[in-house]
């Protein structure tokens, strides 16, 4: 009880010295505060920032397969030249996957293009056009607000139906349901019978908000879904026991053997796979906080040698009370706790403004960005912890230093 009662008082005599000193405790905290709120914003902005990739990523799905012309790779070493000659996927291709796959759960055939689509005297330019195998519901995250998806009939019989995107409605439609309408494109007319729910773009710039998706089968009579320059490309989906490494291997063997290629022949497709995207971004992630860490730890660095000379001051100016409470019984500890205490509370004081700093920022930042900005409990925690041993460090030696003073010469000092 007598420890917990000399750590109570000599917290009391800190928290007094920090109200009285008002400027000096200012001034202290000014360095530790602008320390916190580099670190803490930078980790914050890239936690954000992760997990908005992490999240678009997995919408593509975790344990899909794509099948193209150009693998996903990052480096100096991208041999562009060789992956120029090869034969783009064909939706052909994609139905002989379908048939002789045994890991697959489902296989998708889609391209894309950018065109204008009109409806009575409205019309949109550079509307995402994204025409689909039947499978594609199977392997891509989305969700229809209103209306369904293409029947099976549907996808086989090439029929003029389509799913809009949420943006396409209220341009076209303001506040009345697009269910059962018409729009054209390409001068050909398309029904609508679904509208997809409102999801915001991701990192990479993809929502199906500015999106109108149909049947493979119907485009098949406008353009050449073929050809590279609509960027063809296979969904795979692997069975819920099979894991993407098993399912590539096999898709490895069926697309060499669609393509009749030689045991000796390189493959003339990639095999993209997300977490190649987030291995990709594991490396920046790691250079930007490395960055967060050297920026703010030179404003900590000043702050906690602030933090040092001022509590060395504070000792020289109470250290003929230092000498009476020594001479009245007090240990060295509890002169050590003392001063110790004020360095820390001093410390977590300016790691907190900082921290309030952050999130009103992420508040305002919230508010003109799409990304979502906020400050994590483990950013908080690991905040408070910096403050903490901070202050420990830099009032140590100041704080041991009062303790060893000698009562009798403290008692007699002019200061």
């Amino acid at each position: 009880m007598l420890f917990f009662r000399l750590i109570k008082e000599s917290f009391l005599f800190a928290s007094h010295a920090i109200v009285v000193n008002k400027l000096r405790t200012l001034l202290s905290l000014l360095g530790i505060t602008i320390g916190i709120f580099a670190i803490i914003s930078v980790f914050t902005v890239v936690d954000s920032l992760e997990k908005t990739i992490r999240n678009s990523i997995a919408s593509l799905g975790d344990n899909v397969v794509f099948i193209q012309k150009w693998p996903w790779e990052f480096g100096g070493d991208y041999k562009w030249w060789q992956y120029m000659s090869r034969p783009d996927p064909k939706l052909k291709e994609a139905h002989e996957v379908q048939r002789r796959s045994q890991s697959a759960a489902a296989v998708a055939f889609s391209i894309s293009m950018n065109k204008t689509v009109e409806y009575l005297n409205r019309s949109i330019e550079d509307v995402v056009i994204l025409p689909v195998s039947h499978d594609y519901y199977l392997v891509k995250n989305f969700n229809i607000s209103e209306g369904r998806y293409f029947s099976d009939f549907e996808s086989v019989g090439g029929k003029a139906v389509c799913i809009i995107g949420s943006d396409i409605k209220d341009n076209l439609f303001d506040e009345y349901s697009p269910l059962d309408k018409t729009i054209k494109m390409m001068g050909r007319k398309l029904h609508i019978i679904g509208v997809f729910e409102k999801e915001g773009e991701d990192t990479f710039g993809n929502s199906s908000d500015n999106m109108i998706c149909m049947p493979i089968l119907f485009m098949r009579n406008l353009v050449d879904i073929n050809s590279e320059m609509y960027n063809p490309l296979i969904w795979v989906k692997a069975k819920e026991n099979v894991s993407t490494e098993a399912m590539k291997d096999e898709l490895r063997g069926i697309m060499r053997s669609i393509r009749k290629l030689k045991p000796v022949a390189d493959d003339n497709f990639a095999l993209n796979e997300t977490s190649m995207l987030s291995q990709g971004f594991d490396g920046l992630f790691v250079v930007i906080g490395l960055a967060g860490w050297i920026i703010g730890g030179f404003s900590i660095l000043v702050g906690g040698f602030g933090i040092a000379n001022i509590m060395f001051v504070s000792v020289k100016e109470r250290t003929n009370i230092i000498g009476i409470q020594k001479s009245v019984g007090a240990k060295n500890y509890f002169i050590l706790l003392q001063f110790l205490f004020e360095a820390v509370i001093l410390c977590l004081i300016g790691g907190v403004v900082g921290l309030i700093l952050i999130y009103a920022g992420t508040l305002i930042a919230s508010q003109f960005m799409e990304m979502n900005i906020s400050l994590s409990m483990s950013n908080i925690v690991l905040g408070l912890s910096v403050s903490l041993i901070i202050g420990l460090v830099s009032g140590f030696l100041p704080a041991f230093r009062a303790s060893k003073l000698n009562p009798v010469e403290a008692i007699r000092s002019n200061q």
